[in-house]
């Protein structure tokens, strides 16, 4: 199909943060966009503010008529949706374009030099401070975050150069054609939809074939390709490595070169080591480190990426999308890296009955490790409930006493009754909604306190 002479474009879960990115930029490139998504959210909002025509309920007639002309109009899905789809059974059968996410956005790169950033952890901030950093030479980056910046998914540039994220999930990232790419890590994950671990090692050795020019890799990674390191031997190394008045403050080793005293503001050593990839990503495109270092001081961040919802000198909230055990970790590891001495109590939504299964004895020792803790139930998303998975049993693997099953209309409540400073709510559900409740309900409480 030439995307050119494409009039309409309809979206089947037009809300997700990868498929938004690409309904904003087909409206921005003067396409007629329209589409479904199961709840009304920000993002739809947002992207009705741009024109676009959104619905809620899963019906063929709420399709525009304009949408029902075959030759116009491409259909593009999130491989999320179930199998029983309305809309989308309507189209296959009557036998329109109809291409998931990935294979919409392979097409969309292929006439790029394209960026694209695989891992089952840090993909999204690498390649939001990637595409930030590639602002300098006119990229258009595809993001799987809203990056703070740009207060935006989708970093509109010109149509040579384009920043991708590489879903590893339903192997998405194999519909691409990438010319560099970075792997930052491959921990297990998504065994629901791979067999083992196995299965999804040789999808990412399969993504890594697929790279015309150049790999970087997490150093420890089994792939071959340049490495990146913290205070090890690696092809780009960040060592010197300290925290200056809440930034961090590091130097860099490049194969041919030297940058000192980069200046970085998003807290924990992974988001060093997600910087470290964007920086080895950029330079080997050809951006000069000046310009690298430029755009490494003056990344905001991504939303619900260690995003600070309040932070005053007795009350701290934080907010982040971890939904996997690493991530939660990783988490931890920061804000005992930023706030040392206080207590921390973690609210965590787990995401998917399957991950929750697959993964409950990692997720009961992350979790174990903050002070206070407040389980939610589990968020199904795409999943029917499994037999015996439920929030209540991963409690009882938790060994900390200072644990305690919650409903969101006792979340504020039970935050109260803790005495940390520091709440931090993670997971990848609707707690990203809830948390606003929380956040206007505890600045009431605060300023009452104070």
């Amino acid at each position: 199909m030439d995307l050119g002479t494409i009039h309409n474009v309809y979206f089947i879960g037009i809300g997700g943060i990868g498929m938004s990115a690409i309904a904003r930029y087909f409206a921005a490139n003067n396409k007629v966009v329209a589409g479904y998504d199961k709840t009304p959210s920000l993002i739809t909002k947002s992207l009705e503010e741009l024109g676009v025509t959104i619905h809620f309920e899963d019906a063929v007639k709420n399709i525009p008529i304009s949408f029902l002309e075959k030759e116009k109009t491409l259909v593009v899905y999130t491989p999320a949706i179930p199998a029983d789809h309305k809309e989308f059974n309507y189209f296959v059968n009557n036998k329109f374009t109809v291409l998931k996410r990935a294979e919409i956005l392979g097409k969309i790169t292929a006439a790029t030099f394209c960026l694209a950033v695989a891992g089952t952890h840090g993909k999204t901030t690498t390649s939001s401070i990637l595409g930030h950093i590639m602002t300098s030479v006119n990229a258009t980056s595809f993001l799987g975050g809203i990056a703070e910046n740009y207060d935006s998914n989708l970093i509109l540039g010109g149509d040579t150069i384009s920043v991708v994220e590489a879903d590893e999930f339903d192997r998405s990232f194999l519909k691409l054609s990438p010319n560099i790419a970075c792997v930052t890590s491959m921990d297990a994950d998504h065994l629901d939809i791979y067999e083992n671990p196995e299965a999804l090692t040789e999808s990412f050795v399969a993504f890594s074939n697929k790279v015309s020019d150049s790999l970087i890799v997490a150093k420890g990674l089994p792939l071959k390709g340049l490495t990146y390191a913290i205070d090890e031997k690696a092809d780009y190394k960040a060592y010197n490595l300290r925290i200056d008045n809440g930034k961090y403050v590091f130097d860099v080793q490049t194969p041919s070169s030297e940058i000192k005293d980069i200046q970085f503001y998003l807290p924990g050593r992974h988001n060093v080591m997600n910087a470290l990839a964007a920086l080895a990503m950029a330079e080997v495109y050809g951006v000069s480190l000046e310009e690298i270092k430029k755009g490494l001081s003056t990344f905001k961040g991504v939303q619900r990426r260690f995003s600070y919802k309040i932070n005053s000198d007795n009350l701290v909230l934080i907010d982040d999308y971890a939904h996997h055990p690493t991530e939660i970790n990783a988490v931890h590891n920061s804000v005992r890296e930023m706030y040392p001495e206080e207590k921390v109590l973690v609210v965590f939504q787990p995401h998917l009955f399957s991950r929750t299964k697959d993964f409950a004895d990692d997720f009961a020792n992350a979790l174990n490790k903050f002070d206070d803790i407040l389980l939610l139930d589990i968020y199904p998303a795409r999943e029917t409930p499994i037999a015996g998975i439920t929030s209540d049993w991963l409690l009882s693997k938790i060994e900390n006493k200072q644990k305690k099953k919650t409903q969101k209309n006792n979340l504020v409540k039970d935050i109260k009754n803790s005495d940390a400073k520091i709440i931090v709510m993670l997971g990848a559900g609707d707690i990203g909604v809830v948390i606003k409740e929380v956040r206007n309900e505890l600045l009431k409480w605060n300023e009452n306190e104070i």
